[in-house]
């Protein structure tokens, strides 16, 4: 990436985030291929706004609407933007040992349960030149990274839970879902 001296780039634009019911959010994502890098390329600056704006520390590429196998990460370490641009990532290893972490989701917003995950995982991925790399996790980003990819396999934090609780949480979305349309007057009635 070049800088110039002259000017700052402009801010990427932010994208529109999909909530639950929205289909995009439940389908596979397909892999990101040759053919999709100048896609790729515009959708990155875009997807970080979107999770720094939200703000969030974790955006797929469904969540934005599209269908490729792409995320970004970003746990602000040092209070420092530090972003990790995830293409075609895959967990290659991960702990026998689990940890129990709250999480929540900017497709649920709002709603938060604790979930049990793998402590540590290791993703194997691309980054935006194509160029391979691992990168091992634990703590908040080995349950951001598994977040991020369920994601991409068409999985909420909310699959991980009991059925009980999560219709819980869908169940109190959707109704303050239809009243934030009702205070607007958007419903059908």
């Amino acid at each position: 990436m070049s800088t110039s001296t002259t000017s700052a780039p402009a801010p990427a634009e932010t994208l529109p985030i999909r909530t639950v019911p929205d289909p995009v959010l439940r389908a596979r994502t397909r892999p990101v291929g040759p053919d999709d890098a100048s896609e790729v390329r515009a959708l990155i600056p875009r997807m970080l706004a979107t999770m720094y704006a939200a703000p969030g520390i974790g955006l797929a590429a469904p969540q934005v609407g599209s269908k490729l196998r792409l995320a970004v990460v970003d746990l602000h370490p040092d209070d420092q933007p530090s972003p990790l641009v995830l293409v075609n990532p895959e967990i290659v290893a991960k702990s026998e040992e689990t940890a129990t972490r709250e999480e929540g989701c900017l497709s649920i917003p709002g709603q938060y349960a604790d979930v049990t995950r793998p402590a540590q995982v290791t993703v194997r991925y691309q980054d935006a030149e194509g160029k391979r790399h691992e990168i091992t996790g634990e703590g908040l980003l080995a349950a951001c990274l598994q977040h991020e990819i369920d994601h991409l396999d068409g999985v909420l934090f909310v699959d991980h839970l009991s059925s009980l609780k999560r219709n819980m949480i869908l169940r109190r979305l959707a109704k303050e879902q239809r009243e934030r349309r009702q205070k607007r007057g958007d419903d059908d009635f």
